[in-house]
């Protein structure tokens, strides 16, 4: 009997090892998928957001530094997790989040009496509450598992919305792994992303920006091959698509790069992922037998987990000649890399589909700890530009009074 024992233990024991180790696996966020076993990766997770906004007083803004003639002052401070950008009915702008807030601020463009703007709840106790766009009174808001729509918003600003009207006829994947969304209107038309499922995996219909009419019909496949763009907009000379998009993480610390891309043939482009990364790096794992050629180069590398986030066009007037149909971009910064940076970066595009890039605002960063985190932009009709902050909480307004 004690032999049949042993031998039913000796046979069991892979069996349980086994479960334990798909266990182990199954509990493993997907953010740590590719993750070396080292004591310095190990250490290495997502950057926690603050629970509360920054004070006023103690926001990083006096520490940034940008070219001759900038000047950069707090436009309002105490609006947790401020995310997306957009301008909505005259003189409101609206503002999302994503983890920590989970709700839509609306915010007046004029200050009060006493200098500040308060943020009003417009949306509230919503997941991954984050793509936003507006347009002929109506809100376009998306969470991580539908898109809806509110009408005649104008003039209701000023407390909770009512009920929405689903755009969307399904469901999207929803998850946790870059499942967010970003907005944009062109014309008569919504783009939105669909993020992959993983830091690395065969994504299958994921991973992709698309486009679609306001009430959700015709839904078109404009790029494949993003593993994760949460920053696009218009070139506003020609109309074309440009986006930003992180890379994979876990290669090294220093590749792969984040990148700047521009769709030329809306449709029928692939960017890469997960074969390719930043347009000349196979993936270890999915790359075998893939030539890189066969996908298309991004514009510009951004540099190696960078966290690109939100990206605009410039297309106010104050700012000089140099600046006008630049792209700007917010590297909102590493967490699985050692030493920290971020920043807001300028673009041009060069006219053969790339584009060189150079820092505009620095100072997010001190003793290897982030200050702050920009996430996106905003022009104001006198041409100045707003810069979201999700980490600090607040929202920054950058303007150009010449040397």
């Amino acid at each position: 009997m004690n032999k049949v024992r042993l031998f039913s233990a000796i046979v069991a024991l892979p069996l349980l090892l086994s479960a334990v180790a798909v266990s182990a696996e199954e509990a493993e966020p997907g953010w740590a998928k590719g993750r070396p076993k080292t004591d310095i990766a190990m250490k290495l997770a997502p950057v926690p957001a603050f629970p509360i906004p920054t004070a006023a007083d103690q926001l990083p803004t006096k520490k940034f530094k940008l070219p001759p003639g900038f000047k950069v002052e707090t436009w309002a401070s105490g609006v947790l997790d401020a995310r997306e950008l957009r301008q909505g009915p005259p003189g409101t702008i609206i503002v999302s989040t994503l983890f920590v807030g989970n709700k839509v601020y609306s915010i007046p463009e004029k200050a009060g009496a006493d200098g500040n703007r308060p943020a009003t709840v417009i949306i509230d106790k919503t997941e991954q509450a984050t793509g936003i766009e507006y347009k002929n009174g109506s809100l376009f808001f998306a969470t991580h598992k539908q898109i809806v729509r509110y009408d005649n918003v104008d003039g209701k600003l000023g407390g909770l919305l009512g009920e929405p009207t689903k755009v969307l006829k399904g469901d999207l994947p929803g998850g946790s792994d870059h499942s967010w969304k970003f907005l944009r209107i062109s014309g008569d038309k919504l783009y939105y992303n669909i993020g992959a499922p993983c830091n690395i995996c065969d994504p299958g219909e994921l991973a992709k920006i698309y486009r679609m009419n306001f009430d959700g019909s015709n839904i078109e496949t404009i790029a494949s091959g993003v593993r994760n763009t949460v920053g696009f907009d218009f070139d506003p000379k020609t109309g074309d698509l440009w986006f930003t998009n992180n890379g994979r993480d876990w290669l090294s610390e220093e590749l792969p790069n984040d990148t700047l891309n521009h769709v030329t043939k809306p449709g029928k482009e692939n960017f890469g992922f997960p074969y390719c990364h930043q347009g000349n790096l196979p993936d270890p794992e999915f790359g075998w037998g893939k030539d890189c050629t066969e996908f298309t180069q991004p514009a510009a590398l951004l540099g190696a987990h960078a966290g690109v986030l939100g990206m605009k066009f410039y297309t106010g007037k104050m700012f000089p000649k140099k600046y006008q149909g630049a792209m700007f971009i917010a590297k909102h910064g590493p967490w699985n890399r050692t030493k920290k940076y971020n920043g807001v970066f300028v673009a041009w595009p060069d006219g053969k589909g790339g584009a060189k890039v150079e820092p505009f605002m620095t100072g997010f960063v001190e003793n290897n700890q982030y200050l702050g985190r920009p996430v996106d932009f905003l022009i104001l009709k006198d041409g100045s530009l707003l810069v979201s902050d999700d980490h600090a909480g607040a929202i920054y307004r950058i303007s150009y009074a010449g040397k």
